[in-house]
């Protein structure tokens, strides 16, 4: 038979064929015993096939394909697109998916406490100043906020195995010669409905065969397509925690929760549960028993299974308890299995501190708490020694231990005019001089009697009773202040200003610091270093002699003069013009180039006028200072205090006169 095509059978032909293919889908459907199935293609048939991709729908609550009668139908609530990323989700698991309220505070257990007494009897001071907290080893994980669980942001990922279940989210997209994003959620029969497919049997399906099973299924009905499909909302699991938990009872978590996952829900194991006997029981099975140190110290989580619905999660009674404090890289209390030894306790702290006595521990045993107390144990050999609950370990710290000093090497540095400047390493009993003559001795322009000596020992002395110093002063000032009576506003005013000149000078005072100069007793002329040990740290300098002398302070041109020899220091005083008015000649004092002092006030007595250092023969690199007068009065102050002795005093005795009469 000849065929003759035009433009317009061009255009039916595909509406044709399709209708064919429809009707004959329909007939068979009929034969296999599939009614339904047949309606819902004959009515897509009588609707007419378009001429690009069928679209579905999603399925809604009434007149889905394959529904049954007593079975749950899909969630028909209104989803948008799921590619817009902003679908809305079934709260399966109500507040399962955000931090649980009212977390538990951490409460410690009596060993805890117990041992936190003895650590801080010998405690290194922290650098926020508050002591070292000992813990159970792990507390701060579970504990803690539930970050894993409830952050907003916590997706998993599903593993192949996961075994679809009835309440789990499908995300499923069809594309070709169909146009569909669906979000179908598996039924209680265990089924999801897909328009114009029917139900497709999921329930107990892997994750990584999901996919062929669904495409398997549409294939019977439509051809040309390609799929893709993952896990949406995940089902919600009812878990039960027993035990020693901080809080025991029903934990509802997501179908992906692991058995590390659902007991940080529960709080985590509380003070007198076990960290090292967690059990996951199915029915009458145990399934796995979960150690979390090995999370803990190696981050093995081969035993940490994925839970299932009405498992039971039990958290067993704590074990031995050992404590390691003192200079370890993880001081905390630790749960021992039997037989685990000193050297399983320093492996589970991190292992010795770098400043830490490697050679020997200390032991201090209850039962012994009433005899020896404390026991010394020697490192390695007493490592495999077993340990017993109750045990407290301490690890010595060697960088605090005073050393004896005689028995060290010095490390000390030497500048100045010497041949060879620089630090040295000196043995036990070296001494300054021994110390001159390993830096090739002095040079010409050495200045010997202005050598600046710095010990840092010293420095640590100066410092703490320079700061005494300044409390007391500053308690004796304020107590001066309080106690003094005022009799008038301008006294209130002067005492007001007295008090914030006296913190000012406080203050500036305590800006100072000293730097621990030792004053080595030498001759201006022709002497030579002590014999003085060496200690760790301390400097030497030796300067070139110097050729002025300075003068400062209340002079009317301060300044450093040329030094010539035969002259006293009034002869520098002149050539600075001289104190001023307002200096206080009598406290004029001289430092030295060997940093002594020479005051005025020390050679006053009853034969000696006061001041009268001037007459001393000026040295190489002195500094006169003449200080300024503090207290200072005019004349007509002093006339005005005077004229109101007198006046009170007249009224005085004409009071007394009148009172004879």
């Amino acid at each position: 038979m000849n065929l003759t095509f035009n433009q317009t059978s061009a255009r039916t032909l595909p509406r044709l064929l399709g209708t064919l293919a429809a009707a004959s889908l329909t007939l068979a459907l009929l034969v296999s015993g599939h009614p339904a199935r047949a309606q819902a293609a004959a009515q897509a048939e009588a609707a007419g096939s378009p001429s690009g991709p069928i679209r579905l729908r999603q399925p809604t609550q009434t007149g889905m394909p394959g529904a049954q009668d007593g079975q749950d139908s899909q969630d028909g609530r209104s989803r948008q697109d799921s590619r817009d990323g902003q679908s809305q989700r079934p709260n399966w698991l109500g507040d399962a998916d955000r931090e649980l309220p009212n977390t538990p505070k951490y409460r410690p257990g009596e060993f805890e406490i117990y041992v936190q007494g003895l650590a801080a009897l010998q405690a290194t001071p922290q650098p926020d100043g508050k002591p070292l907290e000992i813990r159970r080893f792990g507390s701060e994980l579970l504990t803690g906020p539930f970050a894993s669980m409830s952050a907003p942001n916590y997706s998993p990922n599903v593993p192949p195995d996961y075994l679809l279940q009835a309440g789990d989210e499908l995300v499923l997209t069809l594309w070709g010669s169909i146009d569909a994003d669906l979000r179908l959620v598996v039924d209680r029969s265990g089924r999801i409905n897909v328009p114009r497919v029917g139900p497709i049997m999921v329930s107990g399906v892997k994750y990584a065969e999901l996919s062929d099973v669904i495409s398997r299924r549409v294939a019977l009905v439509f051809k040309n397509f390609q799929l893709s499909v993952s896990l949406g909302q995940l089902r919600g699991l009812r878990v039960y925690v027993t035990g020693f938990v901080q809080r025991p009872g029903v934990q509802v978590v997501s179908s992906l929760s692991t058995l590390a996952q659902t007991l940080m829900r529960a709080g985590g194991p509380s003070a007198s549960g076990s960290f090292r006997m967690v059990q996951l029981r199915r029915g009458k099975d145990l399934v796995a028993t979960f150690d979390l140190y090995d999370l803990l110290l190696k981050g093995d989580r081969e035993a940490d299974r994925v839970v299932q619905a009405e498992d039971v999660i039990h958290v067993g009674a704590i074990g031995a308890q050992v404590a390691l404090i003192g200079s370890v890289n993880r001081p905390a209390i630790f749960e021992l299995k039997p037989d685990e030894t000193v050297d399983d306790a320093l492996r589970m702290a991190g292992g010795f501190a770098a400043v830490a006595d490697t050679t020997r521990l200390a032991i201090e045993r209850l039962d012994e708490r009433n005899s020896t107390r404390v026991n010394q144990i020697d490192l390695p050999a007493a490592g495999n020694q077993t340990l017993r609950s109750g045990d407290v370990l301490r690890a010595f710290n060697a960088f605090t231990v005073a050393l004896p000093v005689e028995r060290q090497n010095k490390r000390v540095r030497i500048d100045g005019e010497v041949a060879k400047p620089g630090e040295y390493v000196m043995p036990a009993h070296s001494s300054l001089l021994d110390l001159l003559v390993r830096a090739g001795g002095l040079t010409p322009a050495a200045f010997l009697f202005g050598a600046e000596f710095n010990r840092e020992s010293v420095r640590l002395a100066q410092q703490q009773n320079y700061d005494r110093a300044l409390r007391d002063m500053e308690t004796d000032m304020a107590r001066a202040s309080s106690s003094k009576r005022v009799s008038s506003s301008d006294d209130a005013l002067a005492q007001s200003a007295n008090v914030q000149s006296t913190n000012r000078l406080v203050e500036r005072l305590r800006a100072v610091k000293p730097s621990g100069r030792v004053v080595l007793q030498i001759p201006v002329e022709g002497g030579q270093l002590p014999e003085m040990a060496l200690e760790d740290g301390d400097k030497l300098y030796i300067p070139p002699k110097p050729t002025v002398v300075g003068v400062f302070g209340s002079v009317f041109n301060s300044g450093s003069y040329l030094y010539t020899g035969g002259k006293v220091l009034t002869d520098y005083l002149r050539q600075s013009g001289g104190p001023t008015r307002g200096a206080d000649e009598s406290s004029i004092f001289v430092i030295r180039a060997n940093g002594g002092v020479v005051s005025g006030l020390d050679s006053a007595g009853w034969f000696i006028k006061r001041g009268s250092i001037g007459s001393l023969p000026a040295e190489p690199g002195d500094t006169i200072f003449v200080p300024e007068e503090i207290d200072k009065s005019t004349f007509v102050q002093t006339a005005k205090d005077w004229t109101q002795i007198l006046y009170q005093l007249g009224i005085g005795i004409a009071g007394i006169k009148s009172a004879v009469k």
